[in-house]
């Protein structure tokens, strides 16, 4: 499954599978005005995947006068995609189709009790697994995909290290995975597979300059500018969560002080809410659960929501450090649209509209004027998503003897 497609018949065809995956419907004639490969080889190829089943007829074309064309289109369930997304307290696993669509999931706690092999095994028993309740053939398995909290080097497919699981770093999941599989994969850091999906799934067409914050213990960002998501020299690009904001704050784990990461992360709230209850501190949030200990950040920023004092100043507090490292962003970057992760949702308008004023009161104001501020409408499925766009990029990625422009003419 691995094997370099080396003859020449097998890799136009899979020119012409990318095609119709990304141009699709299309007849013969647009598959020839964008490879100008001969008409002969074009039905013969066509003919080839129709019988294996790879692309599948979707109708004829509507043109006015001439012959109806028949259109094809890319089958997609001809193949399948997994992707497995983990951080310091979940697993997710999820088999998709060409689309992609996610057809099965499964989740489970994370297990960091037996260190860096431990938890290698259960990425492996969960991909193991979602494949097999499936019901797909590992056979039919084109790629898989892994979202890493840590700082990934893409290109690599290396785990350079991770601030939320200590033991994490310098693994080699790319290799390690294609060696138990026996199927291409692909390392992405977790930021940038949500961002992917938002890009190309979160509006109503895809987005060119984007910024996506990606909150919890750790925080991230990444970074499309004019419809490429940005990596960087060692693919770190978007680590908005070790920038600086307080020259007098508290130890990071990446060995700074003062980073956002450490003053604003779901770590940094719950802490400050369980100090504050500690001293005295009346709060609703304590109605939320069982004792200060389990409060999370959820709580404070719903209990914020509904007027609570305490967890409104905890929640003006961190809209004040992410406002301020985005605005340093937006000058850097100026992206049409922020999206903020959907675990933030539950601060609602309150602290949206703080973030906003800050952002606003430090960035320039022509790249804020017409500037969206948003919640992720993704759900939490989102960075598998995103992994599958990957997968499938990487899968059906054309050669550059192959351009293609972007212009179809009617065909």
């Amino acid at each position: 499954m691995m094997a370099r497609v080396s003859k020449r018949g097998e890799h136009q065809k899979r020119v012409i599978e990318a095609l119709t995956r990304k141009f699709g419907p299309i007849s013969q004639i647009g598959i020839y005005k964008l490879t100008k490969f001969r008409r002969t080889t074009i039905s013969e190829l066509t003919r080839q995947l129709l019988s294996e089943d790879r692309i599948v007829v979707v109708g004829r074309s509507n043109n006015p006068v001439g012959r109806k064309q028949v259109l094809l289109q890319l089958n997609e369930r001809h193949g399948f995609v997994v992707g497995v997304e983990f951080d310091d307290e979940k697993i997710v696993a999820g088999v998709m189709d060409l689309h992609p669509t996610i057809l099965h999931q499964v989740s489970e706690p994370t297990d960091l009790n037996h260190g860096k092999e431990g938890l290698l095994a259960q990425l492996q028993k969960c991909t193991k697994r979602v494949i097999h309740e499936s019901g797909v053939s590992p056979n039919a398995v084109i790629g898989i995909g892994i979202a890493d909290p840590g700082l990934v080097d893409s290109r690599r497919g290396v785990t350079v290290l991770s601030s939320t699981i200590d033991f994490w770093h310098d693994v080699e999941l790319k290799q390690i995975f294609e060696q138990e599989f026996d199927i291409q994969t692909v390392v992405e850091s977790k930021t940038r597979a949500k961002t992917l999906a938002e890009q190309m799934l979160g509006a109503d067409k895809p987005l060119e300059n984007l910024i996506y914050l990606d909150y919890g213990a750790g925080i991230g960002a990444g970074i499309v500018v004019d419809g490429k998501l940005l990596y960087g020299h060692s693919c770190g690009v978007g680590e908005i969560g070790h920038t600086r904001i307080n020259d007098d704050g508290p130890a990071c784990k990446c060995g700074s002080i003062g980073c956002l990461e450490a003053i604003a992360g779901t770590a940094a709230v719950e802490r400050k809410v369980r100090k504050a209850l500690a001293e005295g501190a009346i709060s609703q949030v304590t109605a939320l659960s069982e004792n200060s200990t389990n409060v999370t950040t959820q709580m404070v920023l719903q209990s914020a929501s509904n007027g609570d004092k305490l967890c409104g100043n905890i929640l003006s507090e961190l809209a004040r450090d992410l406002g301020v490292a985005l605005a340093n962003t937006v000058n850097l970057f100026n992206p049409s649209d922020i999206v903020l992760d959907r675990s933030l949702k539950s601060g609602g308008k309150l602290l949206i509209d703080q973030i906003s004023h800050v952002i606003r009161g430090h960035a320039l104001s022509s790249f804020t004027d017409s500037m969206v501020l948003r919640f992720s409408e993704l759900d939490e499925m989102s960075g598998i998503l995103g992994l599958g766009l990957v997968v499938l990029e990487k899968h059906f990625e054309i050669q550059a003897a192959h351009r293609i422009s972007p212009e179809i003419e009617s065909a």
